[in-house]
């Protein structure tokens, strides 16, 4: 990963942009992710909104040769779920739709997971809590506050909740470059890891599964499960440190930083 690169002010506009477009989209995609869609028409819809409405470029097709708009992870997927034509949306089924989004030589990255209406209390309670870790996480940021607050609020809320936390993936730093430094861990120690300062922009993006921490990954080379099968479920936002606290710069039309 490369250094950690303080943006200035132009710099965070175009990084403003690019979050708000990629809001656009994860707005978009309410009325797309629904039972009986398959993950390859949901990457599809995506791309084709991202080029077309939005005139900018989504980040993940190409990169590290990758062929996609955006990794679609269901269930036990932890991570990086390539779309299918024939894998379709079940009515019981969490996804998690992870994307980036390019405008002006700025990136934004973001993911929600959707959760189907047949979806099963214990597994409803599962994205919740991750969602609400993944806040836990962001309102540690501002300057002065080390990396390990982060990964400490976020480590206590799922584990409080008797959830693990994946450690072999992290969020990361991210402005010209999808992947910059620093590395974000969602677990650790208070008042350890590195320093924020005002002009940093990464993302929190917390993996949480209902049974064991631990994952692997499918033969395609890029397919990441949980090792015991059981669910796994991801929120992410781009975040940038302020004078006084934080941004979330992928914050979407009627999300509010909760209380």
């Amino acid at each position: 990963m490369s250094a950690i690169i303080i943006k200035n002010a132009d710099e965070i506009d175009l990084m403003r942009q690019s979050g708000k477009l990629l809001a656009q989209v994860f707005k978009m995609l309410e009325d797309v992710v629904k039972p009986g869609v398959s993950t390859l028409e949901i990457n599809d819809r995506v791309e084709d909104y991202i080029v077309n409405e939005l005139q900018a470029r989504p980040a993940s097709k190409g990169q590290y040769g990758y062929k996609f708009a955006l990794n679609s992870s269901i269930n036990e997927v932890v991570c990086h779920g390539i779309p299918d034509k024939n894998r379709k949306l079940k009515a019981s089924d969490i996804i998690n739709v992870d994307i980036t989004l390019e405008k002006d030589g700025f990136i934004a990255d973001s993911s929600s997971t959707f959760v189907m209406p047949g979806a099963s209390r214990k597994t409803q309670k599962l994205v919740k809590t991750t969602y609400k870790a993944m806040w836990a996480g962001i309102k540690e940021v501002r300057p002065g506050a080390r990396l390990g607050d982060v990964g400490a609020a976020i480590q206590q809320t799922a584990e409080k909740a008797g959830y693990s936390v994946v450690r072999d993936y992290c969020g990361h730093g991210i402005g010209r470059d999808m992947h910059e430094g620093p590395s974000v861990m969602h677990f650790g120690k208070r008042g350890t890891g590195t320093l924020l300062k005002e002009g940093m922009t990464f993302t929190i993006e917390p993996m949480i599964n209902a049974g064991t921490e631990l994952t692997v990954t499918k033969e395609d080379g890029w397919t990441v499960e949980t090792l015991d099968r059981q669910l796994s479920a991801q929120w992410e936002h781009t975040v940038l440190v302020t004078a006084d606290g934080f941004e979330v710069l992928t914050l979407r039309e009627g999300e509010k930083v909760p209380g």
